[in-house]
C-alpha cells in the first residue's frame, strides 16, 4: 500500500466514524471575541495607535436632536444599520519620539461591561500605562475620563492629565454637582472620581483654549458639546491628524446631515457650528481625522458630497 492510499483509507474511515456517531466538526463552541483592539499608522515621524475601549449599544433614534426618529431610522437603514446602534469608543496614542501622549482614556468601569478595554489594548499594542507621559482629554464625559482611575488610584502612574479650564471648572465643581438634575449627577461624579488622583498629586494641568502642549501636538477650542470641548491636532513632516473627540457621534446620520445634534450637547447650536466648521476644513485640506465614536479605528478623510460629506476610512496598511 502506498502512502497516498494509506492516507485516503484513513480519511474514509474517519468520515465513516463521524457519520455513525453523529459527530460533526461544527460542534466546537463559538468563541465570540475580537482581535486586540489597536490599529497603528505613521504620521510623518509620529506613530499613532488607535485604541478601542469597546462598543456600546445606543438608542440613537432617541438621542439625536434637530431631526426626527423616522429620518434617523431611514439614514441608518441606508447604511444597513439599526438601533440600538453599536457605537465605538476610541482613544488615540501618539508617540512623538520624545513624548507618549494619550488622547482620551475611555470609560473604565463607568459605562458597563462592554467598555473599559482601552488599557488592555494599550498593553496589547506594546505599551504600558506607566510609559504614558501626557493625557489630553477632549471633554470630561465619563466615556472619555473613566479609564483614568481604578479603585481610587491613577491608572497612568506617571502621566500629566490636561483638559480645557472651562471643562474643569464645570465638571469638577461641587456646586454644579449639587445643582444638577438627578439624571445628570453621575456625569459630575464620574469626572470628579476619575480626575481626583491626578488633582491630588498635582498632575492635572488645565489650559485655556488654543494651546501647544508638546512639540507637534496642540489643543484647539471646539466648545459646544461641553463648555470646554477641545480637539487635538498632531502634525509631523507635513502630515496632519485632527482628533475630534465628540464633535460627532453617528456617522450614518451626521455626515449627510451635519446640523443633526445630540442630547448630550451642552450647547447644541454651538456644537453644530463646530461640526460644520470641522467638516468643511477637513474636506478642503484633506488631512486625516479621528473621532471617539466613529466605527473603530475611526480614522479617515472627508470629501464634500452634495449638501453633506462622505467619510473614507484609511486604507489598511502595515506601518513602515
Amino acid at each position: 500500500m502506498t502512502f497516498v492510499q494509506a492516507i485516503r483509507r484513513a480519511a474514509i474511515g474517519l468520515a465513516a466514524t463521524l457519520l455513525l456517531t453523529g459527530a460533526a466538526w461544527a460542534g466546537a463552541p463559538q468563541v465570540k471575541t475580537q482581535a486586540p483592539g489597536f490599529y497603528r499608522v505613521m504620521l510623518g515621524d509620529f506613530e499613532v495607535t488607535a485604541l478601542s475601549d469597546g462598543t456600546v449599544g445606543l438608542p440613537v433614534e432617541q438621542l439625536l436632536t434637530n431631526t426626527t426618529k423616522a429620518k434617523v431610522e431611514a439614514a441608518l437603514k441606508r447604511a444597513h444599520l439599526a438601533t440600538p446602534l453599536e457605537t465605538s469608543v476610541n482613544g488615540y496614542l501618539i508617540n512623538t519620539g520624545a513624548k507618549l501622549v494619550l488622547v482620551d482614556a475611555g470609560a473604565g468601569a463607568l459605562f458597563g461591561p462592554t467598555l473599559g478595554g482601552l488599557v488592555a489594548n494599550l498593553k496589547a499594542a506594546g505599551y504600558q500605562p506607566e510609559q504614558v507621559d501626557e493625557i489630553y482629554i477632549t471633554h470630561m464625559h465619563p466615556d472619555h475620563v473613566g479609564g483614568l482611575a481604578a479603585n481610587g488610584q491613577a491608572v497612568f502612574a506617571n502621566a500629566v492629565v490636561r483638559a480645557d479650564q472651562h471643562d474643569a471648572d464645570f465638571w469638577l465643581s461641587q456646586a454644579n454637582l449639587d445643582a444638577a438634575a438627578k439624571e445628570s449627577k453621575g456625569f459630575f461624579q464620574g469626572a470628579m472620581a476619575s480626575l481626583k488622583p491626578y488633582v491630588d498629586a498635582g498632575r492635572f494641568k488645565a489650559f485655556d483654549g488654543d494651546t501647544e502642549l508638546v512639540p507637534g501636538v496642540k489643543a484647539i477650542a471646539a466648545r459646544g458639546h461641553t463648555k470646554g470641548h477641545s480637539v487635538y491636532v498632531a502634525e509631523s513632516k507635513g502630515q496632519k491628524l485632527v482628533l475630534w473627540g465628540d464633535l460627532m457621534h453617528v456617522a450614518a446620520v451626521q455626515f449627510e446631515q451635519p446640523s443633526v445634534t445630540i442630547a448630550f450637547d451642552t450647547d447644541s447650536k454651538a456644537a453644530a457650528a463646530q461640526r460644520k466648521k470641522a467638516y468643511a476644513d477637513a474636506a478642503k485640506q484633506g488631512y486625516i481625522v479621528g473621532a471617539a465614536h466613529l466605527s473603530f479605528p475611526g480614522l479617515g478623510r472627508l470629501r464634500a458630497a452634495g449638501s453633506g460629506y462622505s467619510f473614507t476610512p484609511l486604507n489598511y496598511a502595515v506601518p513602515r
